[in-house]
């Protein structure tokens, strides 16, 4: 009898295992995030997409900013992607950025800084560069003020 039920529970424990969705990546603050200024690098051309929530403001007039890049330390920063003129990052919508820096491997880590009282909570920010796959980050939160706020799943290299 005792067997049947160890049999039973260690079946039950497999399959809930098999049956148990992957663990889907937080964005976390970063305190010592530095901007890397003065990087050598060629100019390659990067297309960035954020996609609004439906939860966020019905617009924000913050100022975001963007900074990503790869395992290798080359980092890709926009001091500013937003433009109150023309609403961007409005609630529910899509707004694609065309962004130049120092060419890249694989991107794996991104990270928005917002400053600003309105807030803005972005979906998702979905980056395609030359030598690298389209890549993209769910964040589906709101981006707290006054600090970098992302995701960082490079595997060994520092992305500050």
């Amino acid at each position: 009898m005792i067997r049947i039920v160890s049999i039973l529970f260690f079946s039950s424990l497999f399959f809930v295992c098999l049956q148990s969705n992957p663990i889907t990546p937080q964005p976390h603050k970063l305190e010592s995030f530095q901007i890397k200024t003065n990087q050598n690098a060629r100019t390659c051309s990067f297309t960035v997409t954020t996609r609004t929530s439906c939860s966020s403001v019905r617009y924000t007039g913050d100022q975001i900013s963007l900074s990503f890049g790869d395992a290798y330390g080359n980092q890709v920063y926009a001091p500013r992607i937003d433009d109150p003129a023309t609403r961007t990052f409005e609630r529910c919508s899509s707004d694609t950025f065309q962004i130049y820096g120092p060419c890249t491997y694989q991107i794996c880590y991104v990270y928005l800084y917002r400053s600003g009282r309105d807030g803005w909570m972005p979906e998702t920010v979905t980056i395609y560069g030359y030598n690298s796959r389209p890549v993209t980050f769910t964040y589906n939160t709101f981006i707290p003020g006054d600090i970098w706020y992302g995701f960082n799943q490079c595997h060994h290299a520092s992305s500050s």
